[in-house]
C-alpha cells in the first residue's frame, strides 16, 4: 500500500444542492471529478482525523467503485474507521440512524435519492454532518469554494475492500467495518412502534403491498414488513435493489409507482400500500382506492400521534417546506404547538430539531420525518400509519375523511414542467418576481390576493437568512398558488407550481383536486405564461 498524492485541476459547477451534488453517471466517471470533491470535502473538515465516518449508499450504478474510491482517499486522509454497509448498501435514514447512534463525525451517501439509475442515468454523492442532517449552506459552500481551488488529492493505491463480507478489514491505518446495513435501524424502528400491535393487525386478515421499487429499501421492507411483522411472502414487491432500479423510475408518486397504484385501485387490491425511493428516504401512502397526499399525510400523523408509543408523550411542535400545504398548521393550531414554514430542503429541518422546537416535519415531495434521526424516513412513515391503522381499525380512507370533516380539507397539487431550458425556466421565474409588488389588493377572478413574495426564512435558531425560495401568491381565503424551480434535477430545469385551496365544506371534500383547482390551474398559467413560455400544453407530472 502507498500513497499517492495526485496533481488535478478544478471542474466547473460541483455546488452541491438541496441533497447534494447530483450529476449524469458519465460525468462522475470522468477521471478525477469524483476524487476532486471528494477531496475538497475532507479539506473542509476541521478535526476529522481518527474520526469515524458512515458510508453507504442506494445500489445505483457506480455505487461500488464509488465506495472503494471514498475508503482509498478516507485511508489517505487519515479518518480512523469508516462503516460501510453490506454490498456498500445503506439507506440515508440507516445512514443517519447509524452516525447518531455510534457517535460518528460524520458520513457520506452515494445517491441521488428519486432520479433514474443505471449507466445512463444519474449519481450522486451527499454529505451529512455530526446530528445526522444534511450539511447545512455553510459547509455546502464551503465544500464548492474547495472544488474551484483543489490542486491536488490524497488516495492510498490498495486492493479493494470485500464489501460483501461482514467483520473488520485495514486499509492502511484506516479500520473499515462492513456492518447489517438493517439491524440497527430495524432497532430503532421497534422502540418507536408497537410492533406487536401491528403485527396482530395484519394478522387480522389485513393485506398490505409494499413497493421497493428495486432500489435500497427491499432489504430493510422484507426484515421488516415480512420478517418482524409477520406480513405474507409477495407483500414486498420489486423488492431486489438493482444498478438501473429495474429500468424503472425510483420515485414514489402516482406516475413512476403506476403498477401500484392500478394494484390498490382495484375492486380487490390490497387494503394498505406504500412505496419509497432510491435511497429510502420518501414515501408514497395508499389506502384501498384512495391515495393520501404527502401533505395530508403529515397532518394525519400529527393529529394521530398520541397513539404512537414513540410520541405519546406529545409534540414540541411541526415544521413543513413552504410549498407544502398548509394542512399541518390546522393541526398544530389545535395542539396548541407552533408550526414554522421552512424553505425546501430537509437541512433547514435540522436546527429546529435539535433546538427540541419541533418533533413532527414534512415536505409535499414524498418526505414525512421525525426528531428520531435527521433525515426525511419513508420506512418510518408507512410503519407510523400502521400503527395508526392498528389502533384505529378503520381504512385509510375513512380516517383522511374524518380527518378532514374535523379541520377541513386542504386541496392540493403539484404540476411538473420537466427538462425545460434554464434560460427560459429562470426568466419565467423572475418576470414574475418583477410582477409580485402590483398583484397585492387585486382581484384574480374569483380571489383577492391578500400578499405575493418571494419567500425568504430567517431561522429561529440561528439567525440565518434564506431567500429566493419560491414565489408565494397568498389569496384572502386561504388558497395559495406557488412557483418554484426544482434543485434535484440533473437536465435542464423543473419548473414546480403548487395549487391549494381550504375547502370546508364536507359535501365537496370527495371532488377531483384538478377539479376542485380549476380556476387556480387556469389563473397560475394566465400569471405566469406558462404554455406561451415554454410550448408545453400540460404538466410532465401532476401529484
Amino acid at each position: 500500500m502507498s500513497l499517492h498524492i495526485v496533481p488535478t485541476t478544478p471542474f466547473p459547477g460541483q455546488r452541491p444542492g438541496t441533497s447534494g451534488l447530483r450529476k449524469p453517471v458519465s460525468v462522475f466517471q470522468q477521471p478525477h471529478y469524483l476524487e476532486n470533491f471528494i477531496q475538497s470535502i475532507f479539506d473542509v473538515l476541521e478535526g476529522s482525523a481518527g474520526q469515524t465516518l458512515v458510508v453507504g449508499g442506494d445500489g445505483r450504478y457506480y455505487n461500488r467503485e464509488a465506495i472503494q474510491i471514498l475508503l482509498k482517499m478516507a485511508a489517505a486522509n487519515g479518518i480512523g474507521r469508516v462503516l460501510v454497509g453490506q454490498g456498500g448498501i445503506l439507506s440515508t435514514p440507516a445512514v443517519s440512524c447509524l452516525i447518531r447512534k455510534y457517535g460518528a463525525y460524520g458520513g457520506l451517501i452515494f445517491s441521488a435519492s428519486h432520479n433514474p439509475g443505471g449507466p445512463q442515468g444519474d449519481f450522486g454523492i451527499k454529505y451529512n454532518i455530526g446530528n445526522g442532517g444534511p450539511a447545512p449552506e455553510k459547509v455546502t459552500e464551503a465544500i464548492y469554494a474547495r472544488t474551484q481551488q483543489i490542486r491536488e488529492y490524497r488516495i492510498l493505491e490498495a486492493p479493494d475492500v470485500d464489501l460483501d463480507r461482514l467483520g473488520e478489514q485495514r486499509l492502511g491505518s484506516l479500520t473499515v467495518s462492513v456492518i447489517d446495513p438493517v439491524a440497527d435501524y430495524l432497532s430503532l424502528m421497534q422502540r418507536l412502534f408497537d410492533f406487536e400491535a401491528i403485527r396482530d393487525y395484519l394478522a387480522s386478515g389485513i393485506r398490505i403491498a409494499f413497493d421497493a421499487m428495486h432500489a435500497v429499501t427491499g432489504p430493510y421492507a422484507r426484515a421488516i414488513f415480512q420478517g418482524s411483522l409477520g406480513a405474507p411472502e409477495g407483500s414486498v414487491l420489486n423488492g431486489q435493489p438493482l444498478p438501473d432500479f429495474g429500468g424503472g423510475h425510483p420515485d414514489p408518486n402516482l406516475v413512476h409507482a403506476r403498477s401500484l397504484v392500478e394494484l390498490l385501485f382495484r375492486e380487490d387490491g390490497p387494503d394498505f400500500g406504500a412505496a419509497s425511493d432510491g435511497d429510502g428516504d420518501r414515501n408514497l401512502i395508499l389506502g384501498r382506492q384512495f391515495y393520501v397526499t404527502p401533505s395530508d399525510s403529515l397532518a394525519v400523523l400529527a393529529a394521530n400521534a398520541q397513539l404512537v408509543p414513540g410520541y405519546r408523550q406529545g409534540l414540541s411542535g411541526i415544521a413543513r417546506s413552504m410549498p407544502t400545504s398548509q394542512a399541518a398548521d390546522r393541526v398544530a393550531a389545535k395542539l396548541g404547538i407552533p408550526c414554522y414554514e421552512t424553505p425546501t430542503g430537509w437541512k433547514f429541518f435540522g436546527n429546529l430539531l435539535d433546538a427540541g422546537k419541533v418533533t413532527l416535519c414534512g415536505e409535499e415531495s414524498f418526505g414525512t420525518g421525525s426528531h428520531h434521526i435527521r433525515e426525511k424516513d419513508g420506512l418510518w412513515a408507512i410503519l407510523f400509519w400502521l400503527n395508526i391503522l392498528a389502533a384505529r381499525r378503520q381504512p385509510v380512507r375513512q380516517i383522511v375523511e374524518e380527518h378532514w370533516r374535523t379541520y377541513g380539507r386542504n386541496v392540493y397539487s403539484r404540476h411538473d414542467y420537466e427538462g425545460l431550458p434554464v434560460e427560459v425556466a429562470e426568466a419565467l421565474m423572475a418576470d414574475l418576481r418583477r410582477s409580485l409588488p402590483g398583484w397585492v389588493g387585486q382581484r384574480l377572478g374569483s380571489h383577492t390576493v391578500a400578499y405575493a413574495d418571494d419567500f425568504s426564512y430567517t431561522d429561529p435558531v440561528d439567525g440565518s437568512t434564506t431567500s429566493h425560495q419560491g414565489i408565494r401568491i397568498g389569496f384572502e381565503e386561504g388558497s395559495r398558488i406557488i412557483y418554484r424551480l426544482s434543485g434535484t434535477g440533473t437536465y435542464g430545469a423543473t419548473l414546480r407550481v403548487y395549487l391549494e385551496r381550504l375547502e370546508l365544506d364536507p359535501a365537496r371534500h370527495g371532488l377531483d383536486p384538478q377539479v376542485a383547482l380549476a380556476e387556480q390551474i387556469q389563473l397560475a398559467d394566465h400569471l405566469a405564461q406558462i404554455r406561451a413560455r415554454t410550448g408545453r400544453q400540460q404538466p410532465d407530472v401532476i401529484t
